[in-house]
């Protein structure tokens, strides 16, 4: 009987340890294969990649939407701040951007509708001094993170239009 409640007792902690182990690394887990996939194997940081068009056998990272033209710039701080420019599509079509820090969190949002003329900011990390600018800083707790650019793009000439206003977008390291 002694056997059997130290045997409990040490299954419990072995599950609960395990258990927080996996809620607090799986985010990190997930972060690290999608920006080694987002950024061809670790070679293209600090720049954006562009999808192609979203087909039935599209499953880069999870099941992306048809209706959108995607691009995705793997962000690394490690020297410093990057200025984020993200034109307005000359069609007007909706447009929006968003940042993720290296365990998932979504640390910043943009759109077309608060910002019809284009998204610019800077982005650094959290603790390091504000660079001068006229521009808005978004603080990330992390030094690598993805900063993904979605447009609406329901047709083949709405993609292409898209596509062009997309290949203009930077993320590029100040100075």
């Amino acid at each position: 009987m002694r056997h059997s409640v130290l045997y409990g007792l040490l299954f419990s902690g072995a599950a609960i340890v395990g258990h927080i182990g996996t809620v607090i690394a799986s985010p990190y887990v997930i972060m690290h294969v999608a920006m080694k996939r987002l950024s061809g194997e670790g070679a293209g940081a600090n720049t954006f990649r562009f999808a192609e068009r979203v087909t039935s056998s599209a499953r880069q990272i999870v099941r992306p939407s048809p209706d959108l033209a995607y691009a995705s710039c793997v962000y690394d701080l490690s020297t410093g701040p990057i200025l984020v420019d993200v034109p307005a599509s000359p069609s007007g079509g909706y447009l929006s951007v968003s940042v993720f820090a290296a365990n998932t969190d979504n640390v910043a949002a943009f759109d077309s509708l608060r910002s019809p003329n284009g998204i610019r900011f800077i982005l650094q990390k959290e603790g390091t001094q504000a660079q001068p600018a006229d521009l808005p800083v978004i603080y990330t707790p992390s030094e690598r993170g993805i900063i993904l650019d979605r447009r609406l793009a329901p047709t083949k000439a709405a993609f292409d239009l898209a596509d062009k206003a997309r290949r203009m977008d930077r993320c590029a390291p100040i100075g």
